[in-house]
């Protein structure tokens, strides 16, 4: 399941579902780039995908501590014209299906092609979901019951601490290492 900014407001476009009969729970929204996988510069190839040290046991942490666990990244490589959003779903389709390989998984994705001044007209404007701006969290957080205040955003970035605070949520900023070791004390069992 994934969806983009460019679906913003397009339900056509979207391939999850509405889960208002569940009871919220607490998510984890994981950043991509420098964050689950190593970030070389405007990665989209499968075959260039390397996650960062405990990134796969991380997320099946989260899982198996009945957190939702989602992905929010930017892709403005999209809109620079360097690829197109077929090879980020074709990258987000591969990095599930490694993480299955391993038992863990993502519940949903969300991601912007946006930049304004970008060099592919249709990419070309301002996006609230492009963080910091908070609209890939807020857009996950009304297609799942999540519990916000259970919840966070960790990314490498300050621009993911500060969407996180945009969508209410608290944001911790990884330094780098093993992400596992830096996320299993924020995590309540």
């Amino acid at each position: 399941m994934w969806a983009s900014g460019a679906a913003e407001g397009r339900e056509g476009r979207r391939l999850t579902a509405l889960h208002a009969d569940t009871a919220p729970r607490p998510a984890v929204f994981f950043d991509r780039d420098g964050t689950l996988t190593r970030d070389t510069g405007y990665v989209y190839r499968p075959q260039d995908l390397v996650f960062i040290a405990g990134a796969i046991a991380a997320v099946k942490r989260v899982n198996d501590l009945g957190y939702y666990a989602f992905l929010v990244t930017n892709q403005s490589g999209v809109a620079r014209g360097y690829f197109a959003e077929t090879d980020v779903q074709a990258f987000h389709d591969h990095l599930q299906r490694q993480l299955r390989a391993a038992g863990a998984h993502l519940d949903d994705i969300r991601y912007c092609p946006h930049l304004e001044g970008g060099a592919v007209a249709a990419y070309a404007r301002r996006s609230d979901w492009r963080k910091p701006g908070p609209g890939m969290l807020l857009d996950l957080m009304r297609v799942w019951p999540v519990a916000a205040a259970q919840s966070l955003v960790v990314g490498d970035k300050d621009i993911d601490v500060r969407a996180a605070a945009a969508a209410g949520l608290r944001g911790l900023l990884f330094p780098g290492g093993d992400l596992d070791a830096f996320l299993a004390p924020h995590l309540a069992p």
